[in-house]
């Protein structure tokens, strides 16, 4: 009897509905609509978290150390309706401040700044704040910020930047991203990515401390601008720019200004022959560079 059920489909049929008509004899009507509701609330709940771990996972975060004894500000937001997206504590106190800048009732010695996925652009972002003395990135999980133009520029009392969590990957504009920052010995950029940049103008001009740059793994085949780049570096002895392809980028004051001491590694012949007219002409070397705010 068993095995003749099996191979008749009309009976299985029959018996298949008559399961589905009891199951729904057993749930009224209320019941049935409270977990179709429930599946569509879980499915909401389900989206939000997902959503949540997206943003969680594409923060960025640094940890900025104040000059002593210095007041002002920190952080530029770049639009008002921004500040929801960046969030900011003082030391290690877990309630959020909605300074943008310190105060002289503040006694802040460590700043976490936390910016979420929704802010798309970093241009000028800690521009002209003069507070900052010490930089340390320690979450960037984001290839999506294609602006970073001035980011750091006029930061004249930062000392120390750790910029080994950096993600460049698909920024095109980098001008004056250090220009001004006048106390910054040294800097690693090793792992930049500058496969997409187009704009490196201005981009270390007037960086007075700087000893040595190694460049030598930046790729400038997609720059058309390094006007000004390393203007005014009066104390940078080595410079290595190995890679650089200046075939169709403006070089204009590239290297005015510069110290007369500087060994220059570069294979390009545009900037070679560039910097050879400068060192024949006298041009190399200036004393007294002033970053004018």
């Amino acid at each position: 009897m068993a095995e003749t059920i099996c191979k008749n489909n009309n009976l299985n049929k029959i018996r298949s509905k008559y399961i589905v008509m009891k199951i729904f004899d057993n749930l009224n009507q209320n019941r049935l609509l409270n977990i179709i509701h429930y599946s569509k609330k879980y499915q909401k709940l389900k989206n939000i978290n997902l959503l949540f771990y997206k943003n969680e996972f594409l923060k960025i975060e640094i940890e900025i150390i104040p000059k002593e004894n210095t007041f002002g500000q920190f952080i530029n937001i770049p639009k008002k309706n921004t500040r929801k997206n960046i969030h900011i504590y003082f030391n290690d106190n877990e309630k959020e401040i909605e300074n943008e800048s310190i105060t002289k009732d503040d006694n802040v010695s460590k700043i976490i700044i936390i910016i979420n996925s929704k802010t798309k652009s970093l241009s000028e972002f800690f521009y002209n704040c003069k507070c900052i003395k010490k930089m340390n990135f320690i979450k960037f999980n984001r290839d999506d910020i294609k602006d970073m133009r001035y980011m750091f520029g006029y930061c004249s009392s930062l000392e120390e930047i750790n910029l080994s969590k950096f993600n460049t990957n698909n920024v095109t504009n980098m001008k004056g991203m250090f220009e001004c920052c006048s106390l910054l010995k040294e800097i690693n950029l090793s792992n930049f990515n500058t496969n997409k940049v187009k704009n490196m103008s201005y981009m270390f001009s007037n960086c007075s401390s700087l000893k040595e740059l190694n460049l030598s793994k930046f790729n400038t085949n997609n720059v058309i601008n390094m006007s000004y780049m390393f203007y005014g570096c009066s104390s940078l002895k080595k410079l290595n720019i190995s890679d650089f392809n200046s075939s169709a980028a403006n070089i204009s004051w590239m290297l005015n200004c510069c110290s007369a001491n500087l060994s220059l590694i570069c294979k390009d012949k545009l900037i070679k022959k560039e910097y050879e007219k400068l060192i024949n002409n006298k041009y190399i070397f200036f004393n007294n560079v002033v970053c004018m705010t």
